[in-house]
């Protein structure tokens, strides 16, 4: 954009100006290189008009983007839902190979192209569809474009209404200028691109098959039945003593009763029998001064299965004295009860407290658990964690049901030689989680290269 700059005054060409905000037109431009020819996006991208009037006893797909160059993705899990559950009437009906983008999420890297599976869905006026000239330019190369991380800064910038809902102004989209080199260079560099993220996606892959095999092998080891994994369902009457019931209705009857007998091999044990379960608490919100502190306090968002080393916020010992917060060694394992970390765990590599929403167990019985056999083996029962949950709109499960919860128990030296094992392939997970990551930065740093200045 060229500009002329005085002490007080600032002069912008009026036809440089695609949005109307001081922002916008005292911003520099991009960065991009001047390797290639530049084009406006909307001398590529036309909007489309293809709009209908949803009709209540049709069923409609519907998409939606993940944000950071995620995709488009199918909506309520690929299943279409019927017309008169749409609110929105008006919507429009997107084809494969087209442009898309979120209006809310473009300043996260909410853009992508319509797969051929989703062709025919709908969307809302949220979700801007244009078509391409593909003769100028390849869709996909226009999407590594727009998610690059001076692109997305662009897009933040032109985007305005309230906190959550800011929409970016499509009309500076579209007047935004890009690097547009020929077909052919942007063919070689998708290549290249492509070739890289191939390289990450393999890996991933090889990540996923090493965690079946992780749980398989705790599951054959342990003479668990897969299916248990499964939602348990009868249609006979069953029977259960009242004074071991921990948890009201018959889908928890029915789960806690054939986890009594899951394991073939071992007996059972209840958590609460194998260690001590603590909790924490949440000091004042409205004395700042209780989180100046320097004694780390963990929330459920920290939990990971993970060791903890350092967390977000630490507390003072007023804080503690003040609350039901409590300091518990290193070496706890803790585990998430409420809300979306259901069944979360992590293990404590700090001594550190925490919120009310972690059980923490404590004082292990050494001469009957190792630990890391405890935690590795409650990390293999999110799922079920997450079936026991009750509530509302924020489903939980409380310290009563964590200290019911049975676990197998072979012998110390079999919990040694599982725990062996599963650290041998975590270690591999590591190691290919860590090579994926590095083959997608290296895409993203190739793409950065090609297409802006180099300092």
């Amino acid at each position: 954009m060229a500009t002329i700059t005085y002490k007080f005054l600032h002069f912008a060409n009026l036809k440089d100006i695609p949005n109307w905000s001081v922002q916008y037109a005292d911003e520099e431009d991009l960065g991009f290189t001047k390797k290639f020819p530049m084009a406006r996006i909307g001398s590529f991208l036309v909007k489309s008009r293809d709009i209908i009037e949803v009709q209540d006893d049709v069923e409609y797909k519907q998409v939606t983007l993940k944000i950071n160059n995620g995709g488009v993705v199918p909506r309520n899990n690929g299943t279409t839902l019927k017309g008169s559950k749409i609110g929105t009437k008006r919507q429009h009906v997107i084809h494969a190979g087209q442009f898309i983008m979120s209006k809310i999420d473009a300043r996260n890297g909410a853009y992508g192209i319509v797969p051929s599976e989703l062709d025919g869905a709908i969307v809302t006026n949220d979700f801007p569809v244009f078509d391409v000239d593909t003769e100028k330019i390849i869709p996909q190369f226009l999407v590594l474009v727009s998610t690059t991380d001076k692109f997305v800064e662009f897009a933040r910038k032109c985007s305005s209404g309230t906190t959550n809902r800011k929409r970016i102004d499509i009309d500076a989209f579209l007047n935004q200028q890009i690097p547009l080199p020929s077909i052919e260079e942007q063919e070689k560099m998708l290549d290249e691109y492509n070739a890289l993220n191939n390289k990450a996606y393999v890996c991933e892959q090889e990540v996923k098959e090493k965690e079946q095999e992780l749980l398989h092998h705790w599951l054959e080891t342990l003479g668990i039945d897969i299916s248990l994994n499964e939602k348990v369902v009868s249609d006979r009457l069953s029977f259960t003593n009242l004074s071991s019931l921990y948890q009201w209705g018959v889908d928890f009857i029915l789960k806690q009763k054939k986890q009594k007998e899951f394991s073939r091999y071992y007996n059972c044990c209840r958590i609460i029998d194998l260690c001590k379960i603590g909790s924490g608490g949440t000091p004042s919100r409205g004395r700042r001064e209780y989180y100046t502190g320097n004694i780390p306090w963990v929330k459920t968002g920290e939990l990971d299965n993970e060791i903890i080393w350092d967390t977000e916020e630490k507390i003072t010992p007023e804080a503690i004295s003040n609350s039901t917060a409590k300091l518990y060694p290193k070496g706890c394992i803790l585990i998430a009860m409420y809300g979306a970390t259901i069944g979360k765990t992590a293990k404590l590599g700090i001594e550190a407290t925490t919120n009310q929403a972690c059980a923490v167990l404590h004082d292990f019985d050494y001469t009957l658990i190792n630990v890391d056999y405890l935690w590795y083996y409650l990390q293999t029962q999110t799922n079920k964690f997450k079936e026991l949950a009750y509530g509302g709109a924020q489903p939980n499960i409380n310290a009563g049901i964590v200290s019911e919860y049975l676990v197998p128990l072979p012998a110390l030296d079999i919990q040694e030689s599982i725990v062996k094992y599963t650290q041998q392939i975590k270690a591999e997970i590591i190691k290919l989680s860590s090579n994926a990551m590095k083959e997608r930065c290296e895409a993203i740093n190739l793409i950065q290269k090609l297409l802006f200045k180099t300092l």
